[in-house]
C-alpha cells in the first residue's frame, strides 16, 4: 500500500505536540516508522506579572497552523488532502496549572512548568507525602494558590495540563494519560491511578480550603491504549476550521512530552532511559525497584503504561545554545556570507569536536530560568573563563554543549549513587540532528552508551502519533511489545559509546561547573 492510499483510506495516525517553542504535527501511515508529512507553528511563552504563560488563543491559532501546514505538506507530496485520520493524539509540555470554573472558563492565566514561585507549597507537600514534589508540578501550583488565598480558588471546578485541556476541547472528555497525570500528582503504579493514601493526606490538609475533593478536580487517569474519546464536530472545527476534516476520529489518552519522548526512543523497559532536549532537558530512567531515599533532584513519574520512572528534569535546555548559534549566524550574514540556521548549527557543532576534552577551562551556564537542581530561583546565562583558559571557538562551543548537559549530569550522579543501572540511554531532540556531536558528548557526560534513531528530530510529535497508532493494537499486545515488534524492530539506530577522554574531560568540567554555581547565585542576586 502506498502512502497516498493510506491517506485516502484513513490508515493514518496524527500526533500533535505542544512544545515550548514549536507546535508540531506529525502524520504516519500503516507503517508507523515512516513519517508521511509534518507541520508546525512557532510560539513563545511570555513573562507576565512575574509568571511565565501562554495565551490560550495562541494554543488554538498554533494548533490550526500546525495542522494546516501538515495538510499542505500532504498535498505537496501526494496530491491529496486528508478528510479523515485513523487515530489522533495530543501531547504537550507537562505540569503547570490550568484552572477552570464550572462553565469551563479559565480562572487565571496559564501558569507553565517554568514558574518557580511554588517553593513553599512544594516543600510542604514534599514533607506531607514523603516524595519529592517539584516546583513545577500541578499540585504544587494548586496548593500555592491555596496558601496564597487566591480569590479564584473557591471557584475551581477542574485543574488540567495543557495536553489534557486541548484533548478535552477536542473530545469533551476530561481524561489524561498516566504519564502526564504523574506530573500533576503522584501515581501508584500498582493501580495506575493517583496514589489513594496521598490523595487522602492532601484532602485532609486542604479541608475547607478547596471547593471539592482533589480527585474531583483532577482529570481521570488512563493508560496507553485506553479509549479516550473521539473528535467531536466542535473539536474537528477547532482543529481544521476549513471543515474538511470529519468528526469521529478516535483519540488516544493525551500525554506529556516526557512520555512521548520515551515512546519515540523505545525507552519504556527497565534499565533503559531517554534524554529529551529542547527548551528544557530531562532524562527518564525506567526503574527496576523503588529508590531507597527521597532526592530533590529526582521526580518519580511513570511511562505511558504506568511503570515507575525516575526523572531528572532541568528547566534550561538548548535555548541558550540556540541563541549563540543565532549570534554567529548573524555575524556570518553581516560579513557577507549568510548561512542557514541548520548550516550554522552543524558548523559550530563540528567545531566543538576540536575542543579540549574539558573545554579548555571555560564554563557555560545556560540558565535562562530558575533551576531547582542547582538551587537557583532565577536564571542568569553566563560564560566564565579564567585568564589562563584556552579561549577558542572550539572550546567555547564544547563548553556550550557541555553546559546543556551540566545540571542534568548533577541529577544523574544522584541516580548512580542509588545504584540505578542503565544499559543504554536514547536521545532525541533537534540538537542531536548533527551526527556524532551532542550524542557523543552526552555519552561522555553520562558514562553510558547513547543511541539516536532516525526519528530523533521529530521527537514527541512522532511519539504521540505512535501512541495513537497503538490504539488499534492495545488489545493484542503491551506497549513495550508493540514498540519492539512493530515500530523499532528494523529501526536504524546509531550508538555512541562513551570515550574515556570525554568521560574524564566532562568530569573535570562538571567539578568546575558545580563549584562555579556560586557565581550564578551572585549573578542572580546582583543583576
Amino acid at each position: 500500500m502506498s502512502a497516498r492510499d493510506d491517506i485516502l483510506a484513513g490508515r493514518t495516525s496524527l500526533g500533535i505536540e505542544f512544545g515550548s517553542t514549536r507546535i508540531k504535527a506529525c502524520l504516519i501511515g500503516s507503517d508507523p516508522t515512516v513519517v508521511l508529512a509534518t507541520g508546525s507553528s512557532a510560539w513563545e511563552n511570555r513573562l507576565e506579572g512575574g509568571l511565565w504563560t501562554y495565551d490560550l488563543d495562541e494554543v488554538w491559532a498554533g494548533l490550526q497552523e500546525a495542522y494546516a501546514t501538515l495538510v499542505a505538506d500532504v498535498h505537496d507530496r501526494y496530491g491529496v488532502r486528508p478528510t479523515t485520520i485513523g487515530a489522533l493524539g495530543v501531547s504537550a509540555m507537562m505540569h503547570g496549572y490550568l484552572a477552570f470554573d464550572a462553565a469551563g472558563d479559565l480562572l487565571v492565566p496559564f501558569r507553565t512548568w517554568r514558574n518557580t514561585n511554588t517553593s513553599v507549597a512544594a516543600a510542604e507537600l514534599t514533607d506531607l507525602l514523603d516524595v519529592n514534589i517539584p516546583l513545577r508540578w500541578s499540585i504544587a501550583h494548586l496548593h500555592q494558590a491555596v496558601l496564597d488565598d487566591e480569590e479564584h480558588v473557591a471557584r475551581i471546578a477542574g485543574v488540567n495540563t495543557l495536553a489534557g485541556y486541548v484533548h478535552e476541547r477536542l473530545t469533551g472528555r476530561r481524561v489524561l494519560g498516566v504519564g502526564d497525570a504523574s506530573g500533576m500528582f503522584p501515581i501508584d503504579s500498582a493501580t495506575g491511578d493517583y496514589d489513594a493514601a496521598m490523595v487522602a493526606a492532601y484532602d485532609a490538609l486542604a479541608a475547607g480550603r478547596l471547593p471539592a475533593p482533589l480527585t474531583a478536580l483532577l482529570p481521570h487517569v488512563l493508560t496507553a491504549g485506553a479509549d479516550a474519546g473521539a473528535l467531536t464536530e466542535t473539536g474537528a472545527m477547532l482543529l481544521d476550521p476549513s471543515g474538511s476534516l470529519g468528526a469521529g476520529i478516535p483519540l488516544c489518552p493525551p500525554e506529556g512530552d516526557a512520555g512521548t519522548g520515551m515512546v519515540a526512543t523505545n525507552a519504556v523497559s527497565p534499565r533503559t532511559g531517554n534524554v529529551s532536549a529542547g527548551t528544557s532537558i530531562f532524562a527518564m530512567v525506567v526503574l527496576e525497584r523503588p529508590l531507597a531515599g527521597r532526592h530533590h533532584e529526582i521526580d518519580l513519574v511513570t511511562t505511558p503504561s504506568g511503570d515507575a520512572v525516575a526523572m531528572v528534569h532541568c528547566n534550561n535546555g538548548a535555548s541558550e545554545l540556540a541563541a549563540w548559534a543565532g549570534l554567529f549566524a548573524r555575524f556570518a550574514a553581516a560579513a557577507g556570507a549568510p548561512v542557514s540556521d541548520d548550516i550554522a548549527f552543524a558548523a559550530l557543532f563540528r567545531e566543538a569536536l576540536a575542543g579540549e576534552a574539558d573545554a579548555g577551562g571555560l564554563l557555560a551556564y545556560n540558565h535562562l530560568a530558575g533551576e531547582p537542581i542547582a538551587g537557583l530561583a532565577e536564571g542568569r546565562p553566563l560564560v566564565v573563563r579564567t585568564p589562563g583558559s584556552a579561549f577558542t571557538l572550539a572550546n567555547f562551543m564544547r563548553a556550550q554543549l557541555y553546559g546543556v548537559f551540566g545540571t542534568l549530569a548533577l541529577g544523574m550522579r544522584t541516580l548512580a549513587a542509588e545504584g540505578v543501572q542503565l544499559d543504554r540511554m536514547y536521545a532525541h531532540g533537534g540538537m542531536f540532528r548533527t551526527a556524532g556531536v551532542a550524542q557523543r558528548f552526552l555519552a561522555g557526560a553520562l558514562g553510558a552508551p547513547v543511541a539516536v534513531g532516525e526519528a530523533a528530530s521529530e521527537g514527541g510529535a512522532w511519539g504521540i502519533a505512535v501512541l495513537a497508532s497503538y490504539l488499534a493494537h492495545a488489545g493484542e499486545r503491551s506497549l513495550g511489545d508493540y514498540l519492539d515488534g512493530r515500530v523499532f524492530a528494523a529501526a536504524a539506530i546509531t550508538v555512541a559509546d562513551p570515550l574515556p577522554d570525554d568521560v574524564a574531560g566532562f568530569s573535570a568540567y562538571l567539578d568546575r561547573y558545580r563549584t562555579g554555581l556560586a557565581i550564578e547565585a551572585v549573578a542572580v542576586a546582583s543583576l
